[in-house]
């Protein structure tokens, strides 16, 4: 696989993690923020879980999964800006 998609995979996860970690933080007191946290963290926890799994991360390399990834990781750090 090529070193430098996996690694814009794993930053991309490190990304959600820290989003989600600093939400946790800052709405400290709110209602449901550790839900609203937790949909930011794990699915950044998941992704980069599988870019260490050779025959998952394998099929990372694929122009469709790459263009859903990245929508979805848009999608989630939308998410974590606006709420």
């Amino acid at each position: 696989m090529n070193s430098n998609l996996l690694n814009n995979y794993r930053m991309g996860a490190y990304l959600l993690i820290a989003i989600g970690l600093i939400n946790l933080r800052y709405q400290t007191g709110q209602n449901g923020v550790l839900t609203h946290s937790l949909t930011i963290i794990i699915p950044g926890a998941v992704l980069l879980a599988i870019t260490w799994v050779p025959a998952i991360a394998k099929k990372l390399e694929a122009k469709a999964v790459q263009a859903v990834l990245i929508t979805l990781g848009l999608i989630l750090i939308a998410y974590a800006v606006i709420n």
